[in-house]
């Protein structure tokens, strides 16, 4: 409805009286301007001038008529139909049909406004279809991140009612329903860490701080962890290393580093952490002996809720390293990764220096 009542607009100021009314204003005065000038130097009879005058008049209008008339069809194909073209994909945009392409009116280098504004709304078409993929992504793997603690805490809870349980199972359903709860708190929190993060919510507070201890309390925060898996930890840190950065923010990329390189290292295994202060940059080193990953994986391993086939049967929402690649990008930082499957990862921060 709204398409044909626009279209009509468009057809009704192509064919405008005003446009006739212009036209014939215009040649009035000219065809007026040029008997003045020729009648001031030749001696024509009042009567034949007056009598002249309807036929002249006639030929104003039908000269009016004819410019008019070519006016219109100019403008419907050089105005009309591109605009009708333009109008149809942005209806089919509006109407959520982000695979809408327009095609152009003209091809190299004989381009003119209509196909600028064409090319942007193609543009503008992909960068939305992207943009909606994207957002469909998030919302079913959230869905499906949340549905899993969810379904663990119901099930749990639903066992815990009954009166004739066990004590050790009671404390064992318990600690389950901790485990899922905190899961749950923790997807919930990387949520809304990143919502912040990109847009730009979270402003960072740069101060002078030792880096040097700051990986050492890091690492120490996970050592009930790597005591568990038996896992030998080696720290090859240089002392006293400072730096003017936002402290907090990279402690959540500390934090998650060294969580991964824990949870993908196999008991017995080895992590490495080690600062190295170069002429101009810092780099830390986070290498694990875990599973490793595939260049392929490697690709997408900082994508949302991207967890790869390899690790999809350990915990976590897939947010860690997302988190973290949004820090390193808003300090401007680098990170990049070095993997091998089977043998293991290794994260490597370039922090520079002001």
């Amino acid at each position: 409805m709204n398409k044909n009542v626009k279209n009509k607009e468009i057809t009704r100021s192509l064919f405008s009286i005003w446009q006739f009314l212009i036209f014939f204003i215009l040649i009035a005065s000219t065809v007026s301007c040029c008997f003045i000038l020729f009648f001031s130097n030749v001696n024509v009879a009042e009567e034949v001038i007056i009598d002249r005058a309807p036929i002249t008049f006639l030929n104003v209008l039908l000269i009016s008529a004819i410019c008019t008339l070519v006016d219109v069809m100019r403008r419907k194909y050089t105005v009309e139909k591109p605009v009708k073209r333009i109008m149809n994909g942005t209806n089919r945009i509006m109407q959520g049909d982000f695979k809408t392409k327009i095609d152009p009116l003209h091809l190299g280098n004989g381009k003119n406004e209509f196909d600028v504004i064409i090319d942007g709304l193609n543009r503008m078409a992909d960068e939305l279809s992207g943009i909606e993929t994207l957002r469909s992504d998030f919302i079913a793997n959230v869905s499906h991140e949340l549905k899993t603690p969810l379904a663990i805490i119901g099930n749990y809870a639903t066992l815990l009612q009954d009166r004739d349980l066990q004590v050790d199972k009671r404390i064992e359903y318990a600690d389950t329903l901790v485990i899922a709860t905190k899961r749950l708190s923790n997807l919930v929190t990387s949520v809304l860490q990143l919502n912040k993060l990109e847009n730009q919510a979270i402003y960072p507070n740069v101060e002078e701080y030792n880096l040097s201890e700051q990986l050492c309390e890091c690492l120490l925060e996970f050592e009930e962890l790597w005591e568990q898996k038996n896992i030998n930890i080696y720290a090859e840190i240089a002392e006293d290393i400072l730096i003017k950065a936002p402290k907090d923010l990279l402690s959540l990329v500390w934090n998650n580093l060294i969580s991964n390189a824990i949870k993908f290292t196999e008991s017995d295994g080895d992590i490495v952490l080690s600062l190295v202060k170069q002429e101009r940059e810092i780099e830390v080193k986070i290498r694990d002996t875990g599973c490793g990953i595939s260049k392929e994986t490697g690709k997408h391993i900082f994508d949302k809720f991207y967890q790869g086939d390899i690790s999809h049967h350990s915990s976590g929402n897939g947010l860690g390293l997302t988190l973290v690649k949004r820090v390193i990008d808003i300090l401007g930082y680098d990170i990049r990764i070095d993997s091998e499957l089977g043998i293991g990862s290794t994260f490597i921060v370039s922090v520079k220096e002001e």
